[in-house]
Order: C-alpha cells, then sequence, then structure tokens
C-alpha cells in the first residue's frame, strides 16, 4: 500500500479480503457517488437530499441498478459480483428480500473491489450507467 488516501492495493492484498469487507468498502463508495449525483444533477436540496440519497442506497434500488450493469461486466467483474452475492449475511433488513439485499451487497462488493484497485474511471462507467434514466 502506497501512502496516499485512497489505496491502491495488489492482487493478493485484494483476494485477502472477504466478500463483506468488499462490500463494507463499496458500501462508502456507492454512497459517495450517489451524494454527488444528486448535487451535481440538482435532484434534491435541503431536506430532501437525505431522503434522495436514501431512496437510491437502500437494497431494492441497489439491485434494480446492479441489473442494469450485469450485462456490461467482464468475466473478472462478474466472479467478483458472484462472490458478493454469495456471500454469507446473518440478516437482512425488513423492506427488502434476500434476493435483493444479495444484489446489493454483490453490487457493493464490485464496487469496492474496483476502489481498491485504483480503477475509478471503471467504477465512473458503470455508476452513469446504473443512473441512466429508464
Amino acid at each position: 500500500m502506497e501512502d496516499r488516501i485512497v489505496p491502491v492495493l495488489t492482487e493478493d492484498q485484494i483476494r485477502g479480503i472477504s466478500s463483506i469487507g468488499l462490500a463494507h468498502m463499496g458500501d462508502a463508495v456507492f454512497e459517495v457517488l450517489v451524494r454527488t449525483w444528486l448535487c451535481v444533477h440538482g435532484k434534491a436540496t435541503g431536506r430532501g437530499l437525505h431522503q434522495a440519497t436514501i431512496r437510491l442506497v437502500c437494497a431494492e434500488s441497489q439491485a434494480e441498478k446492479a441489473q442494469r450493469i450485469l450485462p456490461e461486466l467482464t468475466e473478472e467483474e462478474e466472479a467478483v459480483f458472484r462472490r458478493g452475492r454469495n456471500a454469507h449475511v446473518r440478516s437482512v433488513p425488513t423492506h427488502a428480500t434476500r434476493a435483493q439485499y444479495g444484489e446489493a451487497t454483490a453490487l457493493e462488493a464490485l464496487l469496492g473491489w474496483l476502489w481498491l484497485q485504483g480503477r475509478w474511471e471503471r467504477i465512473e462507467w458503470l455508476f452513469c450507467r446504473m443512473m441512466e434514466e429508464g
């Protein structure tokens, strides 16, 4: 790891991180991206920013957005996504199904994996696809 705010880890270091660990990192990445997107696109102001963020980062929304990018993933990204989806989670929020929560965890694991590799352009490209209307 280099001495920087955003570390870029080696493949071996990343392989040593559990799927839940990758999802933990990816959760933060996704939330920062959503918050930035909302501010830049003027989708919400004031009190509405928090509610808009919650609507976009919930498991149901993440699962739907994950479906949008699945056809765009490389084989390696698909493997990370599957690994995240199969992660053993102890509890599922009451507002989401187990399948939705699995898809959301998979998306977060993928984003965490990409982030720790320093693949910010790929994250941005996938995030833009997720946020497309339709």
